[in-house]
């Protein structure tokens, strides 16, 4: 770690604690240098993290990691946390499958007593942890750091109704008035009351220091000034949530005032019962470009800044903003991801339709049945990971009614460089098993473009998944080199007397014609059909029997799990429909199987996956072998 001087010297909590205040700026200045430097070649969460550096370092010198819990909000700004933690080294592995994670892991350190990925989940983590303390005598605390955006999901506020005035519980409230996008809604509001701007900031500190050095009485004049200043600032603002809720209130404190920082934090440690310490911090702090636009700037791909415009997502949103020109009851919903679901842009066009209700994807859910059981055409995007948080909405209030809410549902398949817990690879399995649902997966965007269109006349809940990138060129002119996207389905790559049929959907296609050519390089015949439109099932096995060829092993490969996955319902309605017919009938399923998909080693995931070209090749091969040794 050349040129880090700072850094090659931490390797633990304690290493931060010995520093003198002095080398506390430069300690900072590095820090940020370090995490633009490895983020930029790795991928990763980077503005936020900018804005946490001072609360990290003053939060590891005030408390006691491990034995003082520090729960982290989503995770995704723990980066400094990981560094502070002695992780340093590891960074060149950041986001890489078995490398340092993007998230708290506690498989990775004692530092991390929580894994988190999902907003607004820390202060429920934190409630156990300072319980289990309570009742073991223990005098530790735990301290739940939380951004403003995650106030907008509502396990954060069943946690404050649940916080008990006897426990050792410290909740600093990261205010830096965004969460991806700029936060909105009641609390959002709220919180920018009871900001203090900066140039106040600024002029207190400078009168706390001239008052405190006028001789003899300029320690009780300054306390004066601050009692009266308390009033006055009670008058303006009026109640105090927190204090309203029986909590101690701290701040707003200027989060990147060190020695402000480590004062509050530190009176919070003093007083009793539960404790908020409200922080202002700015995003991409240090780094002018990521300052000036911290949203492109929160999560950034390797090597490279911003995100790319071909996408799904943004295929998506660009044919919903046209389809609602001419359709007014289109209407889009986002929970807070505006900017990547891509539908910023239906918000700019049709202001009026567009909503997005904070970081609350079950209200999100509900919120959209309620408008399309007034007639409206609503269209709630949101990625596969967050959707399973809303599942009891789609079950009881969107399927069992049978409204017409239809769901984009974005970021399907592995998340690579964020992990376990972004993996998009269970929607299939929980939307199958839900009566009602059509589920449709494009892997082109001119299908995707027809399936929307379609969408507009479902009279019942429809689910469009699709991947984060962009889609492979050779599906579109291989599978429709006519153009004809409306026959959107069931589409096969024939070849002369295949010896198997490889069969997916989704980005699993783009494997299996990998697979297809290294299987033609050993001479191999093989056919390949691409799935478009998964539920309802039993259309789709009639579809898709129709189309394979019969006689030859059948290979399903899927990028999601496969305990009732797609593969596992298409096969066992095959098997009856070859059955019927006096066939038999011989399928293979490679997905993944019983894991989260988190190796422990850096690897390639789809092949640990065994999910890759070469994998589906090697199982063909082997199938196709044992075939012949029987014979």
């Amino acid at each position: 770690m050349e040129g880090y001087s700072y850094i090659e010297r931490i390797s633990s909590p304690a290493d931060v604690k010995a520093l003198s205040r002095e080398e506390l700026f430069p300690l900072c200045e590095e820090l940020r240098r370090f995490l633009i430097d490895k983020v930029s070649k790795s991928g990763g969460h980077l503005a936020s993290n900018l804005g946490v550096v001072e609360l990290t370092v003053a939060l590891h010198r005030v408390y006691d990691s491990p034995r003082d819990r520090i729960v982290f909000d989503v995770g995704h700004q723990s980066y400094v946390h990981k560094i502070l933690t002695g992780r340093a080294p590891l960074f060149d592995t950041l986001r890489t499958p078995g490398g340092l994670s993007g998230f708290p892991r506690r498989e990775e350190s004692v530092h991390d007593p929580f894994g988190t990925g999902h907003s607004s989940t820390s202060l429920s983590a934190a409630l156990g942890f300072a319980h289990a303390a309570l009742l073991a005598g223990e005098d530790r605390f735990t301290v739940a750091v939380v951004g403003d955006g995650a106030f907008t999901g509502g396990m954060i506020h069943e946690a404050l109704n649940n916080c008990d005035k006897n426990l050792r519980l410290v909740i600093v409230l990261n205010d830096n008035e965004m969460s991806i996008s700029k936060n909105i809604g009641i609390f959002a509001r709220y919180l920018s009351r009871i900001r203090i701007s900066r140039r106040y900031r600024a002029t207190k500190r400078r009168t706390r220091s001239i008052l405190s050095h006028v001789p003899l009485v300029g320690r009780p004049l300054t306390r004066l000034v601050s009692a009266v200043k308390e009033r006055i600032k009670r008058h303006i603002y009026r109640d105090n949530y927190f204090e309203e809720l029986g909590f101690t209130y701290l701040g707003p404190v200027d989060g990147h005032d060190l020695h402000d920082l480590e004062r509050a934090l530190a009176e919070a440690k003093a007083r009793e019962g539960v404790t908020v310490v409200h922080v202002l911090t700015q995003k991409g702090k240090g780094y002018a470009v990521a300052e000036e636009d911290p949203t492109a700037f929160h999560g950034v791909d390797p090597a490279r800044h911003g995100a790319a415009a071909d996408s799904f997502h943004a295929e998506a949103a660009d044919a919903l903003s046209h389809l609602a020109q001419t359709d007014t009851a289109v209407c889009a919903v986002t929970a807070a991801m505006g900017e990547g679901t891509g539908l910023s842009r239906f918000g700019e066009a049709h202001p009026d339709r567009f909503f997005d209700v904070g970081i609350a994807e079950e209200h999100a859910l509900t919120f959209a049945a309620g408008l399309a059981a007034s007639g409206l055409k609503p269209y709630f995007a949101v990625y596969s990971t967050f959707l399973q948080r809303a599942y009891d909405n789609l079950l009881h209030d969107v399927a069992l009614q049978g409204l017409p809410v239809r769901l984009l549902v974005d970021r399907a398949g592995l998340a690579t460089g964020d992990g376990a817990t972004h993996h998009g690879i269970f929607d299939v399995a929980f939307l199958s098993h839900v009566p009602n649902v059509t589920l449709l997966a494009p892997a082109t965007y001119g299908s995707l473009r027809a399936m929307l269109t379609d969408s507009l006349a479902t009279t019942g809940p429809l689910a469009i998944r699709y991947p984060k990138g962009a889609e492979d060129a050779r599906v579109s002119e291989l599978f429709y080199p006519a153009g004809d996207y409306e026959n959107y389905g069931v589409r096969a790559l024939g070849v002369p007397a295949p010896q198997a049929v490889l069969v997916g959907y989704g980005t699993a296609i783009s494997y299996l014609l990998d697979a297809m050519r290294v299987l033609l390089s050993a001479h191999v015949r093989t056919e390949v059909i691409l799935l478009e439109t998964l539920a309802p099932y039993d259309a789709c096995a009639a579809r898709l029997f129709s189309k394979m060829p019969h006689g030859v092993p059948l290979f399903f490969v899927e990028e999601g799990i496969r305990d009732g996955g797609a593969g596992m319902l298409l096969c066992e309605r095959l098997s009856r429909l070859c059955a019927a017919r006096g066939e038999r009938f011989d399928c293979e399923i490679l997905a993944i199987d019983g894991h989260f998909a988190t190796p422990d080693a850096p690897t390639s995931l789809l092949s640990y996956c065994g999910i890759d070209g070469e994998s589906v090749a090697a199982a063909v091969a082997r199938k196709l072998l044992a075939a012949r040794e029987k014979k």
